[in-house]
């Protein structure tokens, strides 16, 4: 097909007139070759048999509809020993056999129904001047199925994906080398993957994560090909096992963080800019309104007995809330809030201002950036607003949080050595030693992976084997050839799980609505 021209295809139609007719754009064309070749035997012929019309519907101009008027012939065929005597001209640039649209229109569709589906495809069409339902959208995409797959690709990522998750999945398989899907499986059995593998021999390469169901196929179905554990997941598995290794001494966490709780500010002077009459009433409102609330959970709590999550929703507040409200005998007064920003640096320079009685915003932002300040107003609004309310609320200065210190959180700070969190791992790993080895084990992992150093990898093992990362060790014991080809091979399965994220939209955009097949068809042609 020709781009870029009136008719369909140059080399093959002719324009003939041009009108407008009943709110449409009508072409008059015909075809313009000398001869034809007989699609039964192949021969040219001249020989012209009949004309005929036919009727085409084609892009629209701006939203106005266009129709064609092609006139079209049939041959005789030339040669005496072909079954065919009469045939008609094919012209596979301007229309398919039979069609009742232009080849580009065609091809119009079939993209809208790749990229939006049925219903919206036609809701978008029907804007455009494409005037197709959504049965013809759909009938369209199942037109244009793809030839089956004959012999597998040479590097195979295999991954799975949710139609409910936690309930059912299914299989994506995506061609690593060309970056493009190659199919689409309904469940997550290992037979049913060792049958298509089996189907579509060829593979030399696997790349897969550390579930088990795909690494026995393979095994099953493609004993000769290498099989790469996904270097991704690796690390995520040692992540998750370091946080149950540590999850039993979340109280020495605690007592470490508030071991290592930074010292107190140095006090503040006297108030400098009082609060404005309006920020006042606002604030004796807020607490007022607070402090209803307070007595009407109190109130709640004692005549009806029922559950917090009960009386959370009875009063539409969260029952952490209504917890915190219920167990406080006296009124607990809302505490300042003291959030660190890049202002902070100019806190000295912002109190002489104050003192002198300047109360712009807007002048005291402009003077800070003549001093190298690069924030916005809004960050030094907001640090004025922060400390006129906490010197008039605040009998003595809050002191700031504490690091978090959950498992969790001392996992992260591990594996990204956070140099804020520097004191506090130094007093976890003096009071529990055996958490400093796990520690130094779990950086060399990560060290490995980093640099590809296949050969630290055997001291590793050996060296977890008498600590709390012994099952984590033993696994990777189990399905030790695909480690190691995850240190020395490239693939991974970051394309995989880009596929699987374009999959999770394309079928969200359906709503749930379309069965396997058309998700298939989706995925895989535009993928």
């Amino acid at each position: 097909m020709r781009q870029g021209t009136l008719v369909p295809d140059t080399t093959e139609v002719g324009l003939v007139s041009l009108g407008r007719v009943a709110g449409a754009v009508e072409m008059r064309l015909k075809t313009c070759r000398a001869s034809a070749m007989c699609p039964a035997c192949g021969t040219s012929s001249q020989k012209v048999h009949s004309r005929y019309n036919r009727r085409l519907a084609d892009l629209p101009w701006d939203g106005v509809p266009v129709l064609i008027h092609l006139q079209t012939r049939r041959f005789f065929c030339v040669e005496p020993a072909c079954p065919r005597k009469v045939f008609t001209e094919p012209l596979p640039g301007t229309v398919v056999r039979y069609g009742r649209k232009s080849c580009r229109s065609g091809e119009a569709l079939h993209w809208l129904t790749l990229a939006l589906g049925g219903r919206a495809g036609a809701r978008l069409a029907q804007r455009l001047g494409l005037l197709a339902s959504r049965s013809t959208l759909l009938r369209e995409l199942h037109h244009h199925r793809p030839a089956p797959l004959g012999q597998a690709p040479r590097v195979l990522g295999i991954d799975d994906w949710a139609w409910r998750k936690g309930h059912r999945y299914g299989t994506i398989l995506c061609d690593l080398e060309t970056r493009k899907v190659v199919d689409l499986l309904p469940d997550r059995d290992a037979n049913t993957v060792a049958a298509w593998l089996q189907q579509h021999p060829g593979t030399e390469i696997v790349s897969r994560d550390r579930g088990g169901i795909y690494a026995e196929a393979a095994r099953r179905a493609a004993p000769r090909a290498v099989q790469v554990a996904d270097r991704w997941h690796l690390l995520r598995n040692l992540s998750e096992a370091l946080r149950h290794a540590l999850a039993p001494h979340h109280h020495l966490f605690a007592q470490a963080a508030m071991a290592c709780r930074p010292g107190e500010p140095d006090p503040i002077p006297a108030p400098i800019a009082p609060w404005s009459q309006r920020e006042l009433l606002v604030q004796q409102a807020n607490r007022q309104r607070r402090y209803e609330r307070w007595e009407q959970v109190r109130e709640l709590s004692l005549k009806t007995g029922e559950s917090d999550q009960e009386l959370a929703r009875q009063l539409g507040i969260d029952h952490r809330t209504v917890k915190k409200f219920r167990t406080a005998e006296l009124y607990p007064e809302a505490k300042p809030r003291v959030r660190e920003s890049m202002v902070d640096d100019y806190a000295s320079y912002l109190d002489q201002r104050l003192s002198e009685g300047c109360r712009s915003s807007m002048t005291l932002w402009r003077e800070l950036r003549e001093r190298g300040f690069r924030g916005q107003v809004n960050g030094v609004r907001y640090w004025l607003r922060q400390r006129r309310s906490y010197r008039t609320r605040a009998a003595s200065p809050p002191q700031r949080p504490a690091l978090r210190a959950s498992p969790r959180q001392i996992v992260w700070f591990i594996l990204k050595a956070t140099p804020a969190a520097k004191d506090l791992l130094q007093e976890v790993y003096r009071k529990a030693p055996e958490i400093g080895r796990v520690a130094e084990l779990a950086t060399s992992f990560f060290r490995i992976f980093r640099e590809r150093s296949l050969e630290a990898l055997p001291a590793w093992l050996e060296a977890a084997q008498a600590t709390a990362l012994a099952g984590f060790a033993a696994g990777l014991e189990r399905d030790i050839d695909a480690v190691r080809e995850a240190l020395r091979l490239p693939w991974s399965q970051g394309h995989v799980e880009g596929q699987v994220h374009r999959l999770k939209l394309i079928k969200r955009q359906m709503y749930g609505r379309a069965g396997f097949d058309l998700l298939r068809l989706r995925v895989v042609q535009q993928g």
